[in-house]
């Protein structure tokens, strides 16, 4: 995969694709990473990118034609363009999978007060990673990244990413390592048995109570097995018990 992020700021991305899974990654050839300054592609010599708002207003908007040059000449056929905005839509583990099967990836970073309105006309998507507002895109393009590059096959093992958080529409079930008791709180017995059906079922149920007490909208939107509703009723049965 190649991703491209078009920015104002490369700077500040840097440091951030050279450390941990995602310096791994582009050292092994799984993805590459351009990071693109947009102020090459202004035509004003003093590199200017951006002009005050028609109609009056604070602030500075992004021009919408030195954004439309840099797009232009980093595209190709492959090319999916993606304007990061807290307008965009909200961004969840399912749209880094769908992503992720792209094989080239443009990510334009906004910033100052906002951008011309003709830019949502030069890219193929609009993605916001929550209800806030940041300084610019970029924080938001690494947050893409990271999550992106590390469902790429060969970065880390499947496994992993199959049992995190939202990948099945559940938060994760509770993880432990050694020592099995530290200041009074032990591991649960179950993971420490070797009994594989009893730890699985263990796992899959404290996913179900996790999601069920942090983020019950996420079980409106999944479609339970059997196996899971029986689970889930059990643990309804144990929250009643509890108070």
């Amino acid at each position: 995969m190649k991703i491209k992020i078009l920015t104002l700021f490369p700077n500040m991305l840097e440091g951030v694709f050279k450390e941990s899974i995602l310096k791994r990654a582009i050292e092994q050839k799984i993805c590459s990473v351009e990071l693109i300054d947009m102020r090459t592609y202004s035509l004003d010599k003093h590199h200017h990118v951006d002009d005050t708002p028609y109609g009056g207003g604070a602030g500075m908007v992004l021009a919408c034609d030195v954004v439309d040059r840099a797009i232009e000449a980093n595209s190709t056929k492959e090319s999916y363009k993606v304007l990061l905005t807290p307008q965009g839509r909200t961004y969840k583990q399912a749209i880094a999978r769908e992503l992720s099967s792209k094989s080239e990836l443009i990510l334009v970073c906004g910033h100052y007060e906002g951008f011309d309105e003709r830019i949502r006309s030069f890219v193929d998507d609009e993605i916001s990673i929550g209800d806030y507002v940041l300084t610019g895109g970029e924080l938001a393009a690494v947050v893409l990244c990271d999550s992106i590059i590390r469902l790429l096959e060969h970065t880390i093992r499947k496994e992993s990413s199959e049992d995190d958080s939202f990948s099945d529409g559940l938060l994760e079930y509770p993880q432990y390592t050694r020592p099995v008791e530290y200041k009074g709180s032990r591991v649960p017995e179950v993971l420490v048995n070797g009994n594989h059906k009893l730890i699985r079922e263990y796992r899959l149920k404290e996913s179900l109570r996790k999601t069920y007490v942090r983020r019950p909208d996420l079980l409106v939107k999944k479609e339970l097995t059997k196996e899971e509703e029986r689970l889930l009723a059990e643990i309804r049965e144990e929250q009643k018990s509890n108070g």
